[in-house]
This record gives C-alpha cells, sequence and structure tokens, in this order.
C-alpha cells in the first residue's frame, strides 16, 4: 500500500470541526474534545479537571508542542485517563481566549500560544501555563511533571482546587473594576499629549519602532501619531512614524518577494521575524501606509501599502472574494523554510552575474543569519541609495530589481508551501474592508474598492442568521459563533469607509443595521462601554470588556470611532453621546498608560476636534462633482467624515439622512458643505474653493 494511502492510526472527534487548527490535531491519540457543554458533563459525570488548550493555526510553539506531546503516546494516556482534553481555535473563539489569558497573565505574570489551562469542570481556572516540553528542559518544567502533579492534587484535595479557582477569577473581575475606579478623565487634549510623551520615550532611534526586542508592528500606534502630527503640527511624530515605516520595509518582516509583512521582528532591526503572515497585521499596516502616503506623498509609502494589496488579493482571497485568516511560520517541518535563501539558491534562480548584484542589495550573505541562509532585506539602504555602488541608474536598477523579484518568487513557488488557514473572520475581513476603500480613495483607485465590497457582501450574505444576527466564523459552507464585539465593530468601520469609497448608500445602510445590534447586543449599561460578548452569547465564567489596544484594536476603540463618524454622518445626537460615553470609559484605563491605547487615541483625537463633515452634492455624471469626490477622498482627513450625495439617484440615501433634503446642489452645480460639530460653513460650487480649503486644513497642522 502506497504509505499517503495508510489511516491514520488515532482519530479524535476533532475531526468533525471546520477549524485548521483543531483539524490539525484530530489524528493525536489525545481524545481531544471540542469547548461545549459535553465535554463539561463528561467531566463532571467522571469527576475529572478539564485540560484546555488553546492557539491557532498558524501558530509555531503550537505546532511543536503537538509534536513533542499531544501526538505522543505517554502524554495522551494521561491526558485520556485522569483528565477531559479541549481543544480551542483561539481565532474561532476569541472570547474563551482572552478569558483564560488573563488567568495566565495573573498567575504567571505573562501570555502567549499554545496557552494551556487546567479547569474544573464548572470552568473555573486553578492553572494556567503557555508552552511546555514533555519533560523538564533547560530549567523549564514539562508537561507531564505538571499533569502528574495536578492529577495528584485533584485526587486528594479538588475542593482546594476549586477554591483557587474562585480566588482566580474574583481577582480578574476585581482587577477589571479597577478599570472603573477613580475620577472621571476629561476628554481633553492633554490625554493625547500625555500619550506623545510617552511613545517619545519608548522610541528606538536607531531602528524605529516603539520597546525592545521582540517588536510588533502596532500600526495603530503609527496612524495615531500621523494624525497628532498633523493636528499638533508636531514634526517629531511624523518622523518617528516614517523611521519606523521605512525601517520594517527595509527588515526581513517585510516579504521583499511575494510581499505582506510576517507577524513580528524577533529582533530591534526588523530582520528576524516570526514567519507567520496575519490578515489583520496586514490590513492595518496598509492602513498606515496610506496615510502615511496622504500625509507627505511620497511614492514609497503607496507602492509598499498597494504591494499589501497585491499580496492578499492574490494569495489570501476566497474565489468567492472573502479574505482568509494566516499563512504558517512554517512549511516542510521548519519554521521560515519558505522564504529564505542562500546564495547558491539565488545564484540557480538569477545567473551568476545578477547574483552577485541581487546579493548585495538584499544582503545575502555567505554565512546568513543561519546555516548560510539569509533573508532578503534592505538593511544596508534603499536600492536609489546603492546604484551608484553597483554602478547603474537608480531607474535601471528598480526595473532590474522587479526583473530579479518576479524570477525568485517564480523559483519559491515550487517550494513547500506554509499552510493557509483559510477560514473567514468577519472581525478581521472588516479591517482589511477599511484598508481597501482607504487605498480605493488614496489612490484613486476603483479596484480597490471592487474587491473591498466583494469581501463585505460576502459577510453580508454568508455570515449572517436569519434574524440578522452577525456571526464570527466561516469555513467550508458552515458560518458559526454569534460575532464579537470586534465583529461588530470592525465590519462598522469597513463599511463607512466602503460607503465613503463608493457612495453606494448600501454600504452605509449595512453600517447602521449592525450599529443598531452594536448598540442592542453588547452595551454595558451600567458602566459605559462594550462587552466583549453578546448578551445571548455563552454564559462564560466572567463577561469580559476589552478595553486596551494590543497587537489588534479593541473593540471598543473602533466603536468610539466609528460611532462619532456616524453621528456626524446621521446627525444622530443620541449616538454622539454613546461615543463620548465609552470614550470616557476608555479615557480612564488610558490614563495609566496610554501607549496601550493607540485606536482610541485617534478616536478621541476626533472627538476634541469635533470633527468634521463634508458633504459633496450633485448628478451623478457631474464631472465636477467626481473632481470634487476625487479631491477630499484623496486628502488625509482622518477626523472627517464624507457623504456622496448622488441627487439623481433613487432617495436611499435621504431615507437614511434626512438633512440631507437642506442640503441640495445649488443651481444644478456641484455643492460641497463643510459642517463641524453639527454646524455648517456657507456651501462652496467652486471646485478651486474646494481645493483651496483643503490646502488651507493642509496649511494650519503643518
Amino acid at each position: 500500500m502506497n504509505e499517503k494511502t495508510v489511516p491514520p492510526k488515532h482519530t479524535n472527534r476533532l475531526i468533525n470541526e471546520k477549524s485548521p487548527y483543531l483539524l490539525q490535531h484530530a489524528h493525536n491519540p489525545v481524545d481531544w474534545l471540542p469547548w461545549g457543554e459535553e465535554a463539561f458533563e463528561k467531566a463532571k459525570a467522571e469527576n475529572k479537571p478539564v485540560f484546555v488548550s488553546i492557539g491557532y493555526s498558524s501558530c509555531h510553539w503550537c505546532h511543536v508542542m503537538e509534536e513533542e506531546s499531544f501526538a505522543d503516546e505517554e502524554v495522551a494516556e494521561l491526558l485520556n485517563g485522569h483528565f477531559v482534553s479541549i481543544k480551542v481555535d483561539r481565532e474561532e473563539r476569541p472570547d474563551i481566549d482572552a478569558l483564560y489569558m488573563s488567568v495566565c497573565q495573573a498567575m504567571t505574570g505573562a501570555g502567549g500560544w499554545p496557552l494551556n489551562v487546567v479547569l474544573t469542570p464548572e470552568k473555573k481556572p486553578f492553572y494556567a501555563g503557555t508552552y511546555f516540553p514533555k519533560r523538564r528542559m533547560m530549567g523549564q518544567v514539562g508537561l507531564m511533571e505538571v499533569l502528574e502533579q495536578i492529577r495528584l492534587k485533584w485526587e486528594t484535595d479538588s475542593d482546594k482546587l476549586t477554591r483557587l479557582g474562585d480566588e482566580l477569577l474574583s481577582e480578574i473581575q476585581a482587577a477589571a473594576l479597577k478599570n472603573n475606579e477613580g475620577e472621571e478623565v476629561a476628554l481633553t487634549d492633554e490625554l493625547l499629549h500625555h500619550a506623545f510623551r510617552l511613545y517619545t520615550t519608548l522610541f528606538d532611534e536607531t531602528y524605529g519602532g516603539f520597546g525592545q526586542a521582540p517588536k510588533f508592528p502596532t500600526p495603530h500606534n503609527l496612524s495615531f501619531l500621523l494624525a497628532y502630527s498633523q493636528a499638533f503640527d508636531k514634526p517629531e511624530a511624523l518622523r518617528m512614524v516614517e523611521k519606523t515605516l521605512e525601517s520594517m520595509y527595509r527588515g526581513g518582516i517585510y516579504d521583499h518577494i511575494g510581499f505582506g509583512f510576517a507577524r513580528y521582528s524577533t529582533d530591534d532591526q526588523w530582520l528576524v521575524p516570526h514567519f507567520e503572515k496575519m490578515l489583520f497585521d496586514n490590513a492595518l499596516l496598509a492602513s498606515a501606509y496610506v496615510e502615511a502616503y496622504q500625509i507627505t506623498g511620497k511614492p514609497l509609502y503607496s507602492e509598499i501599502a498597494e504591494s499589501v494589496f497585491t499580496y492578499v488579493l492574490r494569495g489570501m482571497t476566497s474565489p468567492e472574494g472573502a479574505f482568509y485568516s494566516a499563512e504558517d511560520a512554517d512549511s516542510d517541518g521548519e519554521e521560515g523554510a519558505f522564504y529564505i535563501f542562500s546564495r547558491e539558491e539565488i545564484e540557480e534562480a538569477l545567473g551568476a552575474q545578477d547574483m552577485h548584484s541581487y546579493c548585495h542589495v538584499y544582503g545575502i550573505t555567505e554565512e546568513g543569519i543561519s546555516r548560510g541562509y539569509s533573508i532578503p532585506n534592505l538593511l544596508e539602504g534603499l536600492p536609489e541609495e546603492l546604484a551608484d555602488k553597483l554602478d547603474m541608474n537608480p531607474l535601471a536598477l528598480r526595473s532590474r530589481i522587479e526583473e530579479w523579484r518576479e524570477k525568485l518568487f517564480a523559483y519559491r513557488e515550487k517550494r513547500v508551501h506554509p499552510s493557509k488557514d483559510d477560514k473567514v473572520l468577519t472581525s478581521w475581513n472588516g479591517l482589511m474592508i477599511a484598508a481597501l476603500a482607504k487605498g480605493a480613495k488614496a489612490f484613486q483607485k476603483p479596484e480597490y474598492a471592487k474587491a473591498a465590497g466583494a469581501a463585505a457582501d460576502f459577510i453580508w450574505e454568508r455570515l449572517r442568521r436569519e434574524d440578522g444576527r452577525l456571526l464570527a466564523r466561516y469555513r467550508d459552507g458552515e458560518a458559526a459563533y454569534p460575532g464579537y464585539v470586534d465583529d461588530y465593530a470592525f465590519m462598522i468601520w469597513g463599511l463607512t469607509e466602503l460607503y465613503e469609497a463608493t457612495g453606494d448608500a448600501v454600504y452605509l445602510e449595512r453600517a447602521l443595521v449592525l450599529t443598531d445590534g452594536l448598540l442592542e447586543l453588547f452595551t454595558d449599561e451600567e458602566e459605559g462601554g462594550f462587552f466583549f460578548t453578546g448578551k445571548d452569547a455563552e454564559k462564560l465564567p466572567i463577561r469580559s470588556k476589552e478595553l486596551y489596544d494590543g497587537a489588534m484594536p479593541s473593540g471598543n476603540s473602533v466603536a468610539v470611532k466609528t460611532l462619532y463618524k456616524l453621528a456626524a454622518i446621521t446627525q444622530d445626537v443620541k449616538l454622539k453621546g454613546v461615543a463620548e460615553r465609552t470614550a470616557a470609559v476608555l479615557a480612564k484605563a488610558a490614563m495609566k498608560y496610554p501607549a496601550s491605547y493607540g485606536m482610541f487615541l485617534q478616536a478621541l483625537l476626533a472627538l476634541t476636534s469635533g470633527g468634521k463633515e463634508w458633504v459633496l452634492s450633485g448628478k451623478k455624471d457631474d464631472p465636477s462633482l467626481h473632481s470634487m469626490i476625487s479631491l477630499v477622498q484623496k486628502a488625509y482627513l482622518p477626523e472627517a467624515s464624507l457623504i456622496i450625495h448622488w441627487e439623481d439617484s433613487a432617495n436611499e440615501l435621504t431615507a437614511l439622512l434626512p438633512h440631507l433634503k437642506d442640503k441640495s446642489a445649488i443651481g444644478g452645480a456641484a455643492t460641497a458643505y463643510v459642517c463641524q460639530d453639527f454646524a455648517c460653513r456657507e456651501p462652496i460650487t467652486s471646485l478651486e474653493a474646494v481645493r483651496e480649503l483643503l490646502a488651507k486644513k493642509e496649511q494650519e497642522t503643518k
């Protein structure tokens, strides 16, 4: 029998799941169960503790732990005999992950994935950790020792472990309540200035970015500093952003052959990445590069943003137009194997003469970073800076570089590819829709809006229940899990940006429908802000409220940003009040360490500036109106909203926005209304006047 057709020795209940991460463990000898009441009822009936292991499909150390422990018969015997074992995909169930990650951080002071927690049958945690080798190694406790100790303690004093679980949950609940303690924080510029001062102390002057290695991009921090630089005439803020954006592009965290950004850099100069690529990172980074281009006009930033879009549309998009979640760090059993090159491989792909030039430009050395393999990078300088050393014209060198890239891309395509997590996450799609819509506006490329629209339509048609409830994940024909606050907030953001890019009222209408759902399902009526899970979700021991902006912005921060914009668009004072009340909750938490609230700071900047609304009215076939729209779309206006009012279209927009009846085209000519804080200046019918007003805005912020 052919080896490939030999049936697996083991198959557990995960074989019936849709998650690529869970399916990766479906042939472990561990009797894994998916998260659900069946598993906890089994634990109660058998009086066993519950071992919960949480990770995601592109997680390198999750793969390592699976190979070392979960595929091991000895580990499986201990787990199967004395525990009920559950596997969780954190990207499908971020609510479970967030709760037990807070437990791990409370117990150990750190967190990460894989996340391994041990619970009572009532879901109360009493032990937590991240990666464990099978047995003690280099001072690190082994999984077998941990499990054996827990087994003995459970058999001798399970009541004590239950009490410990209660105490841990009480601590976490108390810590969450602390965010609401203390005096109210005024929504003023002072918090913004405080944050800026903190960013300057954290900034790495040599390589850009903030803090020490490992370095994460956290592009929402960069977006805040871009907006801050313009609002308060702070060139230092812009300098920090440009240094970081250029340094990330130069390093190996950027894929110079196939495009897109890896998860994070393991060193301080952005050279050696953790090679997994995540949709949400690339969406947020593309947004930041688009904004940097809008402010500076530098072609490099538009090229990088568009290369990210190329990567996503080429390899991370389903046939129906939705966006996949991630690509693995590992291929052929080795992390980064797909992305690294030796000089011999470069010569094989390009020939001897071009090999020397390419290696000079992209830092490919004999010794490499490991075993003679290098990561293509531009740490020695951008191509135009190296042209003289190669005795080449800069334009000619750029042309050659693209030829080399295409050849190396074709060469690399023959390698074993990293696995792709092809599930569709509503929240991450919302971020990518927003990024593409921003690109469509800034670069005046409707193809990006078309791609964003296809994804938005997919989410609307495939990831909503019949009652309109948004769902979190789609894969292999199945939509599942009631959407979280991130799903609602991020999709509202994406749809609002898409409306501004297209003028299609259907996207604004959908954003307002989801806004109603956000307010109905997630609002914390007592303290303000939004819970992570809806009131109709599974009841976990704690209903958490995520406030700070980590690798991804929080749903609360994005909600403030989007609700405030929609309040301006709709002239809804109540919606404005919700945004301000949520901002007050976030401000109180952010005062302690504002550098962890980059997205909220963007929203606060809009609130304190009063926001701005552009209404552009006229006939759909009027070239002057389209010129006005183009000018406003291309401008960097982070605090502004845009309403495109086609007067000769059906009345769906005026049905949504009745106040537009007072903002019609004057004398049939394309007309711009500019409003701030619910008050409008005199309408403008001259294209030149619009251009001058935008130029004045640009001058005021420089």
